[in-house]
């Protein structure tokens, strides 16, 4: 009987630089290069989640890239490959050093958990059966790099994986899983936590409802929070949209970004990258003014399984799969991978369980920013510019 193996992704609850250049030989990759890498990655991320829908988005890129780059560890010849280069991280590849990238995994998480007054957390676990060895190298690097537990099940059930994820994710993911294949030999699960206060929070007394214009032929009403204070913004006059800074306490800052009434905000997503997304943050210039900004929650799933191929990452999903490096038998494949994130924003704050200035010119900037159109944001950490949630808003009451 053929067997298989499953990874599980699920991530995030949320009530809420470096220069991009290409590594020489000589170069010694640095956790701004990983966090620069995986921003490009969340882009092609999030062009093919919004190629297939006009919904809401959210998913944590921090979480998908960690949990494949710690698969990889067990993965051989041209699935490793698939991985690493989809994951867009085959330029930090060192032969001298063939542990480099999981090594830059471990110094950007302890880099962006250093913070007292960050609330992240992030790990994993492993499921496995009695019956079923997994390698040495393969738990040993796992916990070493990710800081994933073995936790051995006989067999995997359904009821055990979810309870475990209900309590790492505070009660907000509950019965993440159906069923489990009976046929699974191994289950990852790699989750990131977060729970971020707003450095200044809004005042509920100003919250009312207000208008949110989700396209020409739909309004909503929504909670919307109201501050007058000095915020960072800037405005990128080639893609029309403001860049408003949202700083939390400790270390991360939410950048949303608002297209103007006559922009499409689909017309943003060829445009995202990592060079942009720097530019953005050097545009940023503090004023006085006042900033309406919706209430929401989002709860997305995402089957990975649909996505992930349009990257590059094939074999993992069928018997050409290699992952001698967690076991040498033949027929072990990834059959499922799903990617859950939750994120709420009030006027505390967000709660979550994963170059070149071309084209931009000068700005000038209006009194006061509502948000109430659709809308991009991108939740990172300031040190290392590492990319922790994105998301768009189409309608925040869905």
């Amino acid at each position: 009987m053929k067997r298989t193996l499953v990874f599980l992704v699920w991530v995030a609850l949320f009530s809420t630089a470096c220069k991009t250049q290409d590594l020489s030989s000589e170069d010694k990759p640095t956790v701004n290069d990983l966090a620069s890498k995986n921003i490009d990655f969340a882009m092609n991320l999030y062009r093919k989640i919004a190629s297939q829908n006009d919904d809401n988005i959210f998913f944590s890129p921090l979480c998908i890239s960690s949990a494949f780059a710690m698969l990889s560890l067990g993965a051989k010849g041209n699935t490793s490959d698939q991985i690493i280069k989809g994951l867009n991280l085959d330029l930090l590849q060192s032969k001298d050093n063939p542990n480099i990238i999981p090594a830059l995994f471990r110094q950007q998480q302890e880099n962006i958990t250093s913070s007292q007054d960050l609330d992240l957390t992030q790990g994993g676990a492993m499921f496995v059966p009695q019956d079923f060895n997994v390698l040495e190298t393969f738990l040993s690097q796992t916990k070493e790099y990710f800081n994933t537990d073995a936790i051995q099940l006989n067999p995997i059930l359904t009821t055990s994986i979810n309870e475990y994820v209900e309590k790492k994710t505070n009660g907000k993911i509950k019965e993440l899983l159906k069923t489990v294949d009976p046929n699974t030999k191994l289950m990852l699960i790699n989750y990131v936590l977060f729970k971020g206060k707003w450095e200044v929070p809004f005042d509920a007394n100003y919250t009312e409802q207000a208008r949110f214009y989700v396209n020409n032929y739909r309004i909503v009403s929504v909670p919307t929070m109201f501050r007058s204070d000095k915020f960072k913004l800037g405005y990128d006059d080639k893609l029309k949209l403001s860049i408003l800074k949202l700083p939390y306490r400790g270390d991360a800052s939410m950048i949303v970004l608002h297209p103007d009434k006559d922009a499409d905000y689909n017309s943003i997503d060829e445009e995202i990258s990592a060079e942009r997304f720097h530019q953005w943050l050097r545009m940023l210039k503090k004023i006085k003014m006042e900033v309406y900004f919706p209430k929401f929650k989002l709860e997305q799933l995402y089957e990975m399984k649909n996505i992930l191929p349009a990257l590059g990452i094939t074999d993992l999903f069928n018997y050409q799969a290699d992952l001698s490096g967690i076991n040498m038998e033949t027929g072990l494949k990834v059959s499922q991978v799903i990617h859950k994130a939750v994120i709420e924003v009030d006027e505390k704050g967000t709660e979550a369980s994963s170059a070149t200035v071309v084209g931009i010119t000068g700005y000038s900037l209006p009194p006061s920013l509502k948000i109430n159109r659709p809308f991009l944001f991108l939740i990172y950490h300031e040190t290392t510019n590492s990319l922790l949630f994105m998301g768009r808003v189409v309608d925040p009451t869905m």
